[in-house]
């Protein structure tokens, strides 16, 4: 990233730390935000990722940063025998455990609170890894994706959505004002925490998005790297290979 962004700049502790509390704080109106602040468009980004998947037919998929599990419930379609949900907030795991339950897919999608820096499973243990919207909150980022890396099968497959910034005129002003403005404000009318959403904003400015992430990914060995812009560049998809 071009610098460190943290959610609450004023207080001490780690990044991870302060994430940990960030999404512990907002988990309950979470889901509700996401599809305001998104427009409901990010629904149609998932779908997109799981089309992704499925000529692949992964056995075994771990979904990264999976919040309250709205992607690791769409992989269902994959018909992978097992989907494994790591998050390191409790709060969103406790609502993605509900959601699971809910779709009575308890014994095919397990949450899990886990580092996704520090992972605790073996080499070559997935065919698929996903992460939506979580890569840009890694406090090491190059660390975390080689923990992905090392964790997926030979041949297995990396999908990242995240959020990118627009280049063209009139969209890139417009973003960056509903960025910096909007969202910020509509996190403090729903939650009280204006701060958290203020970070997801700037982290999200600050990311390495497009050609500098491939650049990342191919460093940390993936091949066959590529990324897919949506829906005016706001967001991106990238897709890549271990070999």
């Amino acid at each position: 990233m071009k610098k460190s962004v943290t959610p609450y700049a004023n207080q001490q502790g780690s990044k991870k730390k302060q994430v940990t509390k960030m999404f512990d704080g907002i988990s309950s109106n979470y889901d509700f935000l996401n599809r305001l602040i998104s427009l409901g468009i990010d629904i149609k980004w998932r779908k997109r990722v799981v089309q992704i998947l499925i000529p692949k037919k992964p056995d075994r998929i771990l979904d990264i940063a999976t919040g309250t599990g709205d992607l690791a419930l769409a992989l269902n379609k994959t018909e992978a025998s097992k989907i494994v949900g790591l998050d390191i907030s409790p709060g969103m795991l406790a609502k993605g455990k509900d959601k699971v339950n809910a779709q009575k897919l308890e014994n095919t999608i397990e949450m899990v609170l886990g580092d996704s820096e520090a992972l605790k499973y073996k080499d070559d243990s997935f065919d698929a890894v996903t992460v939506a919207f979580g890569v840009r909150n890694f406090e090491n980022l190059e660390l975390g994706l080689s923990e992905l890396f090392r964790v997926l099968k030979p041949g297995g497959t990396l999908v990242v959505l995240e959020t990118a910034v627009p280049n063209k005129f009139p969209f890139k002003q417009g973003y960056s004002l509903y960025t910096k403005f909007l969202v910020p404000l509509m996190g403090k009318l729903f939650t009280r925490d204006q701060a958290a959403y203020k970070y997801l904003s700037d982290s999200a400015a600050v990311f390495p998005y497009g050609k500098h992430f491939n650049n990342i990914l191919k460093k940390i060995g993936f091949i066959e790297v590529e990324d897919h812009p949506q829906t005016l560049g706001v967001a991106s998809i990238y897709c890549a290979t271990k070999p």
